[in-house]
Order: structure tokens, then C-alpha cells, then sequence
């Protein structure tokens, strides 16, 4: 028998011993989740293969789930349902159907350029995807949005499963590591809504202000990347000429149809014009075979590079003959049929860059033009998406360009920004301009159109149904009615929102101007078009996207009379976007070309 003692001394040193392996449970158990942690959140980032195959951070039971989320590079949203791949990129939007499981891929820009025909398709689904269901999936005004489905999580991507309070459980299994869980995507998606705000704040990266672009601007006038000739010409010292009447331009008070207030400097641009007008000649290159090359397009999205091209080709006061003549010279392809046209037998954008290279090299090799300034005084008119990749051999170029992103591959002061034109008619490009007086026009500002890229999302959860003066849609119907109710949206709102979509650029804007509805341009990085004449913030609006859920605030804190002066001077530059049958001064055709000329005068230099 134990005395008293004896037991409370046994007592006592079992009660330490279970403390202490207590302690050791703890402290294993904390170890383990600081692990699971790091783990979780640094994996892949020492590893090359999930540094290219970057995903989402999380997804949330019941959630709505936006195509396109804001990314630190670019990234494609594809949905497979029942093995039909719709694609959330640049082009292929509206594909798929309404049942099945749908596997949401992100992944690189380097990827996505293949082209993704059936014979891809195979190898598309072999990369790392998510199997989603009951998920909300926005964003499709076709196939497959709005449709639900269950959810889950496949061990090809993820080994683990979604918990139903939305956190991810890690598992063990035999499909490999658990794959980064990067910080591509920083929005948690839950409740039936993206919260977007994090999404907002995520936003590091300070866009390029108007001010910035005018500063670069004018440095590019002795900007070092310029090209000197080999050889000087008698059209080098012709341009040399013009360049030093422009800077010396006398100042001009009254122009018939022309106003100081839209533009940066009237009396450099109304000298530079008339110069134009009176030396220009471009040569146009008769080599490439149709449809490519030489075949305009005049109808749709892309409409502005096969108006030009047609105009230009047909123009007899520009275009010359004889190449040694010429002061310019023009590559007369179409980036967008590019794009179609071999699209069946081009597998990305290396293999087009490709086409494009081999065709600059049949022109290098026939004249001696190209070489003699590294194509410097040649210029391309493109207004696809891809338009800016499929020429990077092509860069010492003038290119005139719809996706001008100041932050990626457009130069300003070398390259000029190509409004984009959606023309229905080729026969009538100029049907129902005009809009009502402002006393007329009852809402603040509206906005419809298709769920494109990670802002449109954005700016309709915000906005939709949430305010009577903001007419905030998604795509409207595209009947005749649906048509006309766009146009009369524009026509009777104060300002118009110019969203971006997969790229920078959107219709948008010269929609706006055509209906004299003041545009805000949101869009961050965004050149307008012929920035180097027209001061775009006298008449129009420019709001960071970050911005976007102070919008109604921005516009309202506009006083009235400045609002007044911006839609008058929307009024005065509508005639520098209309395109004419037959070029008229001024005109869309002849902004373009000045465009050229003026960037092309102001890189070249003297020896």
C-alpha cells in the first residue's frame, strides 16, 4: 500500500508527463500548420513548371465566378463542357453549352497563342484545370452563361477538395505536388459575387497618366531610338525641311473649322497638315496576294485598317508610282484576315510573326528602301488585337495601332493609335450621327455590352439596377431593335462609358463622339487616338480602373458647365473620325496619314 505521500508524488509526475507530452503535441501540431502554410502559399514559386502555370488562389461554394480576373500577366479563361472548349480570350468568346462539368483553365499568354482548332483540343484539356460545380459562370452573352453545375475540384489540378465553407482541404494523393496556389487571382470569390474591392486594391502597377504620355511625347522628338539613314536622300532633307517650318510654325487665331481649345498646339498642327497636303508621297507595295494583302475589309470591329487601306490604295494625290519618289511607304496587309486566313495552318503567334517576317525579307531583297532606313520610313495600319505581336520583327516601323497599350509594346511618338470603327454599313458608314442637346439627355452615364475581359464584370456588379441615371447593361440584343436602343442610349446620356475589353481599346469611344455623348475612358494605359494633336482630356473623361466604384461620383462632381464645353468640343472632333467614300480635309483617312507623316518627321534625324 502507498502512503499519502507516495501517492501525491506518483500523481504529480504523471500530471508533468502529460503536460509536457501535451506541449509536444502542440508544438508538433503548430510546426505542421506554419508548414502546411508556407507550403501553401511559396510552393510553386521555386519550381519553373508552376511558375508558368500559374492559378487561382480560391474559390467559394455558390459563387459567381467572372471571366478574365485581373492578372500580373496576361491570361486566357476557357471552359470545356462536355469536351466543347469555350475560350474567354481576345477572340473566341461565345462557344459551349449549357450542361456538363466545366473545367476553368488559366493559363499563359505563351499558350494561348496557339490556335485552339480541334486538332488542339486534346492537349488543351491535358493542361492543369479546375472542375467546378455549382458555380454561377458569368460573363458569356452566348453559350454558356449562366449555368450551373456542382462543384468539385480534380486531383489533375489540385490534390485536394473544396470544403463547403469554401477553404481548400490538402490531401495526399498520386498525382504529384500540390500545385501553387499563386497570387494570380486575388479576389475570393463568395456570396453570388466576386468581392472585387481586394481585386481593385490588388492593382500595383500606377497606369500611365495623360500627362505622362504628353511628356513622352515630346521627349520622343529627340528620343535616341530614332534611326538615322545609312544614306541621306532628297526626301530626308525634304522632311528636315517640314520638320523646321513646323517647330517654327507662325500662330494661327482663325481657321474655318478648326478650335484651338481640342488641340494641343493648333498652329504646329493646321503647318504640319498643309505641309502634308502639299509634299506627301507614299509608296504602297504591290507584292502579297489576296485576301491577306490588298483586300480591305470595310464592315465590323476591324473595319478601320481595310477603310484605310482602300482609301489609300485608290488615292491619286498621295500615292505614287515610282518608289524613289516616296517619303513613306506603306505594307498594305491585313492583320485580321492574317489571323483567319491561316489560322488553320499557323499554330501561334511565332508562326505569323513568321509569314510577316518572310514577307518584309521578299521586300528587303526587291528594293533597297527597307534597308536603307531599317524600315523607319515604312508603316503598317492594324487595327486586331494581335496586331502588336504579329509585328514585333516589324517594330522600327510606324505602326498605326487599335490595341495602344502604353505600358506594353506601343510607342509614343513612333507609333499612333487607330480609332476603332464599328462600321454595320459599308455603303453608309456615316447613318445616324448625331445625338440630342444636352437639356435632352436624362441620364448621367450608360454603358451596355459584352462581359470581355475583368472589367466589364466589375463595372456591371457595381452599377447594374443601382442608381436611375446609370443605364449600366450587358449585352443588349442584337436585332435591328436592340441596335437602335443602343443608339438612343447614347444619344440621350451625358456621358458614355468607354470600358475596356480583353485589350485596351474599345469602339466605344468613337461610338461616343458619333452620338456627341462625352466619353470616359476607362482603361487604364490606354493612347487615344491622334494623341500627338488632340488634347483628349478637354472632351472626354479619363478614370483610373481602380477608381470604378467611386464612378457615379467622379461624373457628378463635374460641374455643368464644364460638362457644356466638353460635349461642344465632342461635337468640334467628331469630323476627325468619320470615314467618306471619298476622302474629305480633315477627315478620319487624313488624321491617320497625318499621323504617319507627323511621327515619321519628328524620329528622323540630322546628320
Amino acid at each position: 500500500m502507498l502512503n499519502a505521500m507516495d501517492t501525491f508524488v506518483l500523481v504529480q509526475g504523471l500530471c508533468h508527463a502529460k503536460i509536457w507530452r501535451l506541449l509536444l503535441i502542440i508544438g508538433i501540431a503548430v510546426v505542421v500548420i506554419v508548414f502546411q502554410c508556407f507550403a501553401l502559399s511559396y510552393q510553386g514559386r521555386s519550381s519553373p513548371q508552376s511558375a508558368k502555370e500559374e492559378s487561382v488562389d480560391m474559390l467559394v461554394n455558390n459563387a459567381t465566378l467572372f471571366s478574365n480576373l485581373r492578372s500580373t500577366k496576361p491570361y486566357t479563361f476557357g471552359v470545356v463542357m462536355n469536351n466543347t472548349i469555350g475560350f474567354y480570350s481576345q477572340e473566341e468568346t461565345d462557344y459551349g453549352n449549357k450542361n456538363g462539368a466545366a473545367n476553368l483553365v488559366y493559363y499563359p499568354e505563351s499558350d494561348i497563342s496557339k490556335n485552339l482548332d480541334d486538332s488542339y483540343r486534346n492537349e488543351f484539356t491535358k493542361k492543369q484545370s479546375i472542375v467546378i460545380k455549382d458555380i454561377t459562370i458569368a460573363g458569356n452573352s452566348k453559350g454558356i452563361g449562366n449555368s450551373n453545375v456542382n462543384y468539385d475540384i480534380s486531383s489533375s489540378f489540385l490534390n485536394g477538395r473544396m470544403s463547403s465553407a469554401g477553404s481548400v482541404e490538402q490531401t495526399t494523393g498520386t498525382q504529384g505536388k500540390n500545385p501553387n496556389l499563386s497570387p494570380i487571382v486575388s479576389a475570393i470569390l463568395t456570396n453570388n459575387s466576386v468581392s472585387s474591392t481586394p481585386l481593385l486594391k490588388s492593382w500595383k502597377m500606377q497606369p500611365v497618366s495623360i500627362s505622362r504620355m504628353n511628356s513622352i511625347l515630346l521627349h520622343s522628338v529627340v528620343s535616341s531610338r530614332s534611326v538615322r539613314p545609312r544614306r541621306s536622300s532628297v526626301r530626308d532633307r525634304e522632311l528636315l525641311s517640314a520638320k523646321q517650318k513646323i517647330e517654327n510654325a507662325a500662330i494661327s487665331r482663325n481657321t474655318p473649322g478648326l478650335y484651338a481649345s481640342v488641340y494641343w498646339n493648333i498652329s504646329k498642327f493646321i503647318r504640319s497638315y498643309d505641309l502634308m497636303e502639299d509634299m506627301l508621297k507614299v509608296y504602297i507595295y504591290k507584292e502579297g496576294a489576296k485576301p491577306i494583302f490588298h483586300q480591305p475589309k470595310r464592315r465590323g470591329i476591324y473595319a478601320s485598317e481595310g477603310w484605310f487601306m482602300k482609301l489609300m490604295e485608290g488615292n491619286k494625290k498621295f500615292a505614287v508610282r515610282d518608289p524613289r519618289r516616296a517619303h513613306l511607304f506603306y505594307l498594305p496587309f491585313s492583320a485580321s484576315i492574317l489571323r483567319t486566313a491561316l489560322g488553320q495552318n499557323f499554330q501561334g503567334y511565332k508562326d505569323l510573326q513568321q509569314y510577316l517576317k518572310n514577307y518584309v525579307e521578299l521586300i528587303g531583297g526587291r528594293y533597297r528602301f527597307w534597308n536603307r532606313t531599317d524600315g523607319a520610313d515604312h508603316f503598317l495600319v492594324s487595327c486586331h488585337d494581335w496586331a502588336p505581336k504579329l509585328t514585333k520583327y516589324m517594330r522600327n516601323c510606324l505602326r498605326v495601332l487599335c490595341n495602344a497599350n502604353a505600358a506594353k509594346d506601343f510607342k509614343i511618338g513612333k507609333d499612333t493609335t487607330l480609332p476603332v470603327t464599328y462600321i454595320r454599313s459599308a455603303e453608309a458608314p456615316l447613318e445616324d450621327l448625331g445625338g440630342r442637346p444636352p437639356s435632352e439627355r436624362p441620364t448621367l452615364a450608360f454603358f451596355a455590352g459584352s462581359m470581355h475581359g475583368y472589367l466589364r464584370p466589375i463595372l456591371l456588379q457595381h452599377w447594374e439596377n443601382k442608381e436611375p441615371d446609370m443605364k449600366i447593361f450587358g449585352p443588349m440584343p442584337r436585332d435591328i431593335e436592340g441596335k437602335k436602343k443602343y443608339r438612343e442610349h447614347m444619344k440621350s446620356s451625358k456621358y458614355c462609358i468607354c470600358a475596356r475589353g480583353y485589350e485596351v481599346h474599345t469602339p466605344r469611344v468613337v461610338e461616343a463622339i458619333y452620338h456627341e455623348c462625352v466619353p470616359v475612358i476607362i482603361s487604364d494605359n490606354y493612347v487615344p487616338p491622334f494623341f500627338e494633336v488632340l488634347n483628349w482630356e478637354t472632351f472626354s473623361v479619363f478614370v483610373q480602373e481602380k477608381d470604378i466604384l467611386n464612378l457615379r461620383n467622379i461624373l457628378l462632381s463635374i460641374p455643368e458647365k464644364k460638362y457644356l464645353e466638353m460635349q461642344t468640343r465632342v461635337k468640334l472632333v467628331q469630323q476627325h473620325f468619320l470615314w467618306h467614300k471619298k476622302p474629305v480635309k480633315y477627315d478620319l483617312f487624313h488624321m491617320i496619314l497625318h499621323s504617319v507623316w507627323y511621327n515619321r518627321i519628328f524620329q528622323i534625324k540630322s546628320r
